[in-house]
C-alpha cells in the first residue's frame, strides 16, 4: 500500500476501475531528453532483434534456442543436453545479476530494455500515435459511436497490429528453428503444419498482448515488479519524486508583490499531473516506488518541461534514491551490494571454466548391459559395449579407437570406420577382445582412446567382465 504527501492511501491500482473492471490507460505522447535517449537505444535493439537470425557463423545461426530437439547455439557456442548443468550456472548467474542491478539501479532494465516495454511504448504505441492521435483524440475517438470513421480507423489499427505482431512472431520462432528452417516450412506450408501453427500461435498471442493486454503484462504476469519489494532498498536508484523539493504542491500562478510578502513555503510542485497524464501504467509518481513503475522516465521528462516553462530547476523526479533525497546519501557500496557481488564473481568465475573446459565431442562408454562375456573359439574373451557420442562443433570428426592399457583387439560393429557428423549424435556398438591371460579378475578396468587424424583426442573407461576366477 502506498500512501502520498498528503497523507490519501492508494489502495487499487490506475488499470482497475472502482468496479473492478479494466481501465485502460491513453498515456500522452512523451518527449523529452530521455525519451529520445530511449528511442535511440530501442532503434538499436531492433536493429540487433530483426538481424540476429539472419547472422551465421559455420553456416549456423550465431543464436539459436531450438527447445523440441535440445539444441542451443549461443554466440556460435553449440549446447547440448549434456551441457545442462551449464544453463544452469548460466541461469543462476543471471538471477544474481538481476538481483544485484535491482538493487543498485531499481528497474531500469524494465523501462529501457524489456522486449515488453520495447514493442510497446516504441513500436505499438508509436503507431497508435500515427493513426489514432494523442491521449485527447484516442478518448475521442473511444467515446464515438461507430461511425465511418471510427470503423475506418479501427480496421486499419487492427490490420497494422495484426501484421507487425506476425512479422514478430516470424522472428521469435526464427530464434526457436533458425531463420533458414522457416522460411524452407514457409515455402511448403502444407508440410509442415507444425510450423504454420506454432506462427498462429505466436501472432495471436503477440496481437493480444499489445491490442488489449498492454501494461497488465508488466503489472499481472510479470513477477518482476513485485520481486523489486524484497530487492530495492533505500540506496537504490529508481525514478524517484523529490518530495523534499516539491512539497506541500500549489497551484502555478505569477507572483505579484503581494506573494513575495507571503512567508509560508510552497514546493516547486505545481500539482498539473503532466507525470501522470504520461505513465503507460496510470501511475502517479509522487506517491513514491510503486510495483507498476517500469521507469521508462516519462514522467521525468514531463515534469523537466514544467519545471522549464514555470522557470524552476529541473529534476524534480529524477533518477535518485530514497537516501539521497531524503539525507542527501549519495550511493554507498553496502554490505548487501558486496555479498551479491562476491557472489556473482564467484559464479561467473566458475560459468568461465565450464565454457573453456567444455569438451567439443561428448563421449559415453557403456557395457552393453544384460550380455556378460562371450567365449570366443581361439580362446579369447569379448564384451560387447555401446559407445555414444555427441559431436558440438560445426565441422565432421573422425574418430579411431585404440585399446590404451591392454593389448586386445577392437572390432566395431557394421562400418570400420567412424565419422562423427557436425552437431549430431552417433551411437556405435563394438567388441572388446581380450586374451584370457590378460582378464585377472572377475571385472577389468579397459580404457579406450579416441583419436582423430592420429591425435588423441579423450580417453574413456568401461569395466570388462570375464569369467570368475578362484584362488
Amino acid at each position: 500500500m502506498v500512501v502520498d504527501q498528503k497523507g490519501s492511501f492508494r489502495d487499487s491500482v490506475a488499470t482497475i476501475s472502482k468496479e473492478g473492471k479494466r481501465n485502460f490507460i491513453n498515456p500522452k505522447r512523451p518527449k523529452g531528453r530521455l525519451y529520445n535517449l530511449r528511442t535511440y537505444f530501442s532503434i538499436f535493439y531492433l536493429i540487433v532483434f530483426f538481424s540476429l537470425p539472419f547472422i551465421k557463423v559455420n553456416d549456423e545461426p550465431l543464436f539459436m534456442l531450438n527447445v523440441l530437439e535440445r539444441k542451443f547455439i549461443i554466440f556460435g557456442m553449440i549446447f547440448w543436453p549434456q551441457d545442462f548443468f551449464i544453463f544452469g550456472i548460466a541461469m543462476l548467474t543471471f538471477v544474481v545479476f538481476v538481483i544485484l542491478f535491482t538493487v543498485v539501479f531499481g528497474r531500469i532494465f524494465c523501462g529501457w530494455a524489456c522486449p515488453q516495454t520495447i514493442f510497446m511504448e516504441m513500436v505499438f504505441r508509436k503507431i497508435e500515435y500515427w493513426l489514432d492521435g494523442d491521449a485527447a483524440k484516442q478518448k475521442q475517438l473511444k467515446s464515438m459511436p461507430w461511425n465511418g470513421e471510427k470503423i475506418r480507423k479501427r480496421v486499419v489499427k487492427f490490420l497494422v497490429f495484426f501484421l507487425l505482431s506476425f512479422i514478430i512472431a516470424n522472428f521469435f520462432l526464427a530464434y526457436l528453428i533458425s531463420m533458414d528452417k522457416l522460411i524452407a516450412d514457409i515455402k511448403d506450408p502444407a508440410a509442415n503444419i507444425g510450423t504454420l501453427v506454432s506462427l498462429l500461435i505466436f501472432t495471436s498471442i503477440f496481437f493480444f498482448v499489445y491490442w488489449w493486454f498492454r501494461e497488465q503484462a508488466c503489472i499481472v504476469v510479470c513477477p518482476y515488479g513485485r520481486l523489486q519489494g524484497v530487492l530495492l532498498d533505500k540506496n537504490s536508484i529508481v525514478v524517484a519524486y523529490d518530495y523534499k523539493r516539491g512539497e506541500p504542491r500549489e497551484k502555478f500562478r505569477k507572483e505579484s508583490e503581494e506573494d513575495n510578502n507571503e512567508t509560508h513555503h510552497v514546493g516547486d510542485c505545481i500539482d498539473c499531473f503532466a507525470c501522470v497524464r504520461v505513465c503507460p501504467t496510470g501511475i502517479d509518481i509522487r506517491n513514491g516506488t510503486q510495483m507498476e513503475c517500469v521507469n521508462c522516465t516519462a514522467c521525468s521528462d514531463a515534469c523537466d518541461a514544467i519545471m522549464e516553462g514555470v522557470q524552476k530547476p529541473k529534476g524534480l523526479v529524477r533518477y535518485a534514491s530514497d537516501n539521497s533525497i531524503s539525507n542527501g546519501v549519495q550511493l554507498k557500496f553496502t554490505r548487501r551490494i558486496k555479498a551479491y557481488s562476491i557472489v556473482l564473481t564467484l559464479l561467473l568465475g566458475l560459468l568461465t571454466f565450464l565454457l573453456f573446459s567444455r569438451n567439443d565431442l561428448d563421449v559415453r562408454l557403456m557395457r552393453t548391459t544384460g550380455m556378460t562375456y562371450t567365449s570366443l573359439p581361439d580362446g579369447r574373451i569379448s564384451n560387447l559395449y555401446n559407445l555414444k557420442l555427441a559431436n558440438k562443433t560445426h565441422k565432421d570428426i573422425p574418430i579411431e579407437l585404440k585399446l590404451e592399457n591392454l593389448p586386445g583387439e577392437i572390432t566395431q560393429v557394421g562400418s570400420s570406420s567412424l565419422v562423427v557428423k557436425k552437431e549430431d549424435y552417433s551411437a556405435i556398438q563394438f567388441f572388446v577382445k581380450l586374451n584370457r591371460s590378460d582378464v585377472k579378475s572377475w571385472k577389468t578396468e579397459i580404457r579406450v582412446g579416441l583419436y582423430t587424424n592420429g591425435k588423441k583426442i579423450k580417453t574413456v573407461s568401461a569395466r570388462f567382465i570375464g569369467p570368475e576366477i578362484y584362488n
